[in-house]
């Protein structure tokens, strides 16, 4: 399902449908208590969400009818509505079918009604789920029902309830089909009479339930590795070969980790716990030890070890293990709020930028574009792209330098965009070389997150859009224009290819896919776009529209040149009357023949803005952007006209036509001394862009090819409940380095102040404890002290990033969850290092 084929009234009503009025309104209070907001603005919202309308549409033009609610507020609600229209229909469903079977009592409709969750539904109607092979099932049909009443009733042994037991020739299911069983010998028949049993006694949801309570408890998960040859493999998952903790207290990071590691066959799960406390809870519920005599209490107490052993257990435990998944990918899908925040950047705006996808071997890849987007073009209609090769093992450095130079001559380049993979910070050096060398030059460079460009580069869009280009310098064009338009570019791209998500490809796809999308248009809508230079792509996300009908436009302004207005949209194929009312809105027209096209104005409200502009006795180009004048106007003369239009929002977008709320455009600094992981100290003070928002803390992009992480502990003085609270994707932090892990690839970052910080310790305790641990070193006096030069390898081996999706291609670089040390508790000195916040984050190496 793409952005914008959301839910279509017709599969957003399918579920209502079967429901009764009550029914609905139960839902609609519901959903009022839970989200504490008034049953009037959950009625408004169904009514308009049913009609077809989408949530940007109702969020940005319907606020009158929703008394005003937001549009995070209203995703909320949508999220809810579908989920427990969903839960009521199955509840429906499963009714019908204990009635049908005759084996619905009120106990049963009770635990159906108040049933919270539709992992807790199934476990409900599981026990009467027709299994027509199932052993119970075949003793039934054979005969054996009879026998197995007799052993739960009666004082007699399983033998004696057998003695009248006839063998039939032939054996029917319910279906009158013949299935092939054999009961011909005593042992075969006490199994299908206990089978017969167990199954009776699956209903007792009660016990079921004090079951499950207890084991959860107590129980604990296992990984190891799953073979001898799996160890070298899945060395990224050597942390989990052979662990074990309490799964209620298992962290979601953690369980994700584990769960990948099992679906790339390197480790194997299990759950363990015990057995003897919860069969005797059986034993005791069914009163087995006062059953006589001695024969049929011992099979009734076989019995209940089978039904906990065989029945109950592997049940309780892919119900706790589905329920702690189901939490973790809920909690995992935070990278949705990180997904808006990097739509949601800052651009550079109307600029001439120069792409630079830097690299060693295969040379650095340049393109420039205009201030539209637009690859620019030479004196002879060729595109303005170039290759050099400036570092080992061609080293043309001045070659290179010369042509860059004549470039951003040429052209007037304003910004350098460089892509921060491999050699961006040796290319940030030459580039600054240049500008510097050269005063004519106004250009800045700028370091860009090309994550997500390769995949562009070689997808079918970027072939539409540039195919005259080699797919080796589109990512080029793209970083370029990711500096000019973060969100126009981004959504060209699978959002799990961007690299700012824990986790993404271990979580249920299609809630991650739902999840994004929705973000994706909010954020589209809330800055709109000028329909006249919009990709397919990011018109795709506008609301009302999916990919057809935004191809359609795109056709039809090739075809017939820019568009005028918004009314001859109703020209574009398949833009019928209900999508344009959906799009209109934001979608902008600047200089076409009527002013209030390039603002969110909805078309419906230009007759009021006619009338809202007879008060003030102007034309409206005297007016837009006037707040002066439109502060006289008198709103409430006119606000009940049309309860679906709020006449103050107009006026605000009035005064503010098209207002962009993206925040400001600004970069970071990065120190020109630090290139590598080789080049920090502890105590370094570093400015760098937040990259990733977890649930731990943050990692921020400091120009070492690295990100650092920022434990949630060290993210400031006071208690961090979460760290989105305090920082976002793309926000610009000072941190200051506590610890440098370099053959693994791992900073530690504080953001706390360095006067903050504890004396330093008279005496230091030993220098390490580990491969990946050091003694904490608190600096209150030497804040910028470096390593001693002769302390570092001689070679300078730089770890390349990855183009695309860092975070997630090895688990060990971004969460690298741990088990917990077996020896760490004399050692809380230890705080501050970086092992030591890995381990209050729960992922620090287990010794063995």
């Amino acid at each position: 399902m793409s952005s914008t084929d959301t839910l279509t009234p017709s599969q957003t009503s399918t579920n209502a449908q079967v429901l009764d009025a009550t029914t609905h309104a139960n839902i609609h209070d519901k959903l009022a208590r839970a989200l504490g907001i008034k049953t009037a603005q959950v009625n408004a919202f169904v009514k308009l969400y049913d009609e077809g309308a989408t949530v940007p549409f109702i969020a940005r033009y319907r606020k009158e009818k929703t008394q005003n609610l937001d549009d995070a507020q209203l995703r909320a609600l949508e999220k809810s509505l579908n989920y427990e229209r969903d839960m009521a229909t199955r509840r429906l469903k499963i009714t019908e079918l204990l009635s049908t079977q005759g084996n619905l009592t009120d106990e049963l409709q009770t635990r159906i009604d108040n049933a919270t969750s539709k992992l807790e539904l199934e476990d409900i109607y599981l026990p009467y789920r027709p299994r027509r092979r199932s052993p119970a099932a075949k003793a039934r049909a054979a005969g054996l029902d009879v026998a197995a009443q007799a052993v739960l009733t009666q004082e007699i042994t399983p033998t004696d309830a057998l003695a009248d037991y006839q063998v039939q020739s032939s054996i029917t299911d319910d279906s009158g089909n013949e299935i092939e069983v054999d009961f011909s010998d005593i042992t075969k028949q006490l199994a299908g009479v206990q089978a017969i049993i167990v199954d009776e006694w699956t209903q007792a949801l009660a016990l079921l339930d004090n079951l499950r309570s207890g084991f959860a408890k107590t129980a604990s998960i296992v990984s190891a590795v799953a073979s001898e040859e799996k160890r070298e493999v899945g060395e990224k998952f050597k942390d989990y070969f052979e662990h074990s903790e309490s799964l209620a207290r298992l962290p979601n990071h953690r369980l994700l980790a584990m769960l990948r590691g099992r679906q790339e066959n390197v480790l194997g799960l299990k759950i363990e716990g015990e057995d003897a406390p919860f069969i005797e809870k059986i034993i005791k519920h069914f009163e087995i030890d006062s059953k006589a005599p001695d024969a049929r209490q011992e099979f009734l107490t076989e019995a209940a070890t089978s039904l906990w052993k065989d029945k109950w257990r592997p049940h309780i435990e892919h119900r706790l293990l589905t329920a702690k998944r189901l939490t973790a990918e809920a909690d995992a899908i935070v990278f949705a709020n990180n997904l808006q925040h990097l739509l949601m950047s800052a651009p550079a705006g109307r600029k001439v930028i120069l792409g630079v996808d830097p690299g060693i071997r295969h040379g650095v890849k340049m393109a420039i574009v205009d201030a539209q987007g637009h690859v620019m073009l030479d004196s002879e209609d060729k595109p303005v792209v170039a290759t050099v090769y400036p570092f080992a093992p061609d080293n043309k450095m001045d070659e290179a330098k010369k042509v860059i130079d004549e470039l951003l001559s040429t052209y007037n380049v304003d910004l350098v965009a460089i892509g921060n993979g491999t050699a961006s910070r040796e290319t940030d050096a030459m580039i600054k070389e240049i500008l510097a060398a050269n005063s004519e030059l106004q250009a800045k460079s700028v370091i860009v997150n090309e994550s997500g460009a390769s995949v562009y580069s070689a997808s079918e869009l970027a072939t539409d859009e540039l195919g005259n280009l080699d797919v080796s310098v589109r990512g080029a064009v793209s970083i370029a224009r990711r500096l000019q338009d973060p969100l126009s570019e981004l959504v060209k791209v699978d959002p799990k290819a961007i690299g700012v998500g824990q986790y993404q490809h271990d979580v249920n796809q299609t809630q991650l896919a739902d999840s994004l999308d929705k973000v994706t248009q909010d954020s589209v809508n809330a800055v709109g776009v000028d329909v006249n230079t919009a990709s397919p792509a990011i018109l795709a996300h506008i609301a009302g529209l999916n990919k057809n009908v935004a191809q359609q436009i795109v056709t039809y302004r090739k075809e017939h040149g820019a568009f005028d207005s918004r009314e001859s949209l109703k020209n574009v194929p398949r833009l019928g009357a209900k999508t344009f009312e959906q799009a209109a809105g934001f979608l902008r027209i600047h200089g076409g023949s009527n002013p209030l096209d390039a603002t969110g104005v909805h078309p419906e409200s230009y007759a009021l803005v006619d009338s809202l502009l007879a008060q003030t006795g102007k034309a409206l180009p005297e007016v837009i952007g006037n707040d002066g004048v439109l502060n006289t106007i008198d709103s409430t003369a006119l606000a009940a006209n049309d309860d679906n239009i709020s006449v103050t929002a107009i006026i605000e977008e009035l005064v503010k036509p098209a207002r962009d709320p993206r925040p400001e455009f600004k970069t970071a600094n990065f120190r020109e001394d630090v290139n590598s992981i080789k080049d920090l100290s502890e105590g370094m003070q570093l400015e760098g862009v937040v990259t990733n928002v977890t649930a731990f803390g943050c990692f921020v992009d400091v120009g070492v090819h690295q990100d650092g992480l920022v434990h949630i502990s060290q993210m400031a003085n006071d208690f961090v409940a979460d760290p989105m609270n305090r920082v976002k994707p793309g926000d610009i932090v000072s941190v200051r380095v506590i610890s440098i892990d370099e053959k693994r690839g791992r900073i530690g970052f504080s953001m706390k102040p360095e006067s903050e910080k504890p004396a330093r310790p008279a005496a230091k305790s030993a220098e390490s404890t580990g491969n990946d641990e050091k003694v904490s070193r608190p600096r209150s006096d030497h804040t910028n002290s470096k390593r001693p030069n002769s302390s570092r390898p001689a070679t300078d081996k730089r770890p390349s990033k990855s183009r695309g999706n860092r975070q997630d291609k090895d688990n060990a670089n971004n969460d690298r969850s741990k088990a917990p040390r077996a020896d760490k508790a004399e050692a809380p000195s230890k705080m501050g290092t970086f092992g030591a916040l890995l381990q209050e984050a729960g992922v620090t190496k287990t010794k063995k």
